[in-house]
């Protein structure tokens, strides 16, 4: 898929609104003082960009180039500067000290086993500075569970078409989804890509096990983009994490 191609399926799938949203929450919640932040799962740059236009240090760190194109070419439209890696986040060596991490969008639902989210936090953690802030949203047991199995999505406009399954998945608090892009690419003629995107979650007692057993000292959970605690019904957990 060529790079435009992506951009444009990209951005005509995500809810621009969020990132507005992760970035009030983030400035919710952030040290006075905090100046540098590492930005896991960037993806093309929205939030990056919005963090770089107030003011803050930043560095996007996503697992694709693709990707990371994209985010260079966004912030330089916007004329901001950030630095951006290509690395895995379950590889946080040798990329620099950070007074804040943030990691959105629920991208650590996307890691394969619990073994590898406390790897992540871990990573996390070594690279902080004292009293750093790690902020980071999952989704909840309840998304997964109940509001995400048998949903289905159609969208379509004369250049595009988009088809959004989910099923349950094989383990517990797992759901697949199958993503089919239609794309508009010369006359008449529209080119097909399928996805599965596979993500897990766990209980909110074992988040908050797992970034106190790496050495976070004080966890703060929030639900839903508010600062309200988690309840039954709660579709996105929100951690608030200090060394």
């Amino acid at each position: 898929m060529a790079y435009e191609t992506f951009a444009f399926v990209y951005d005509e799938v995500m809810d621009d609104s969020l990132y507005q949203q992760w970035l009030d929450f983030s400035l919710k919640h952030l040290p006075q003082g905090t100046k540098q932040i590492l930005e896991l799962a960037c993806g093309t740059g929205a939030l990056a960009v919005e963090f770089a236009k107030a003011d803050f240090e930043v560095t996007g760190l996503d697992l694709s180039e693709e990707m990371l194109t994209l985010a260079s070419d966004r912030a330089i439209q916007e004329e901001v500067s950030i630095n951006w890696i290509a690395g895995d986040m379950l590889d946080l060596t040798d990329i620099g000290n950070y007074q804040a991490v943030t990691c959105f969008s629920d991208s650590l639902c996307y890691m394969q086993d619990a073994t590898q989210v406390q790897q992540v936090f871990s990573g996390v953690y070594q690279l902080l500075k004292e009293k750093g802030s790690f902020i980071f949203d999952v989704h909840s047991t309840y998304q997964v569970d109940e509001v995400f199995p048998n949903y289905s999505f159609h969208d379509q406009t004369e250049d595009f078409a988009f088809l959004w399954d989910s099923y349950p998945g094989e383990v517990p608090h797992s759901i697949e989804h199958f993503l089919t892009f239609f794309v508009k690419e010369t006359g008449e003629k529209f080119e097909r890509f399928d996805e599965l995107h596979q993500e897990r979650t766990y209980p909110l007692e074992m988040y908050q096990n797992m970034l106190t057993a790496v050495g976070f000292s004080k966890v703060e959970v929030f639900a839903d983009f508010t600062d309200e605690q988690p309840n039954k019904t709660s579709k996105r957990w929100f951690f608030v994490c200090q060394k």
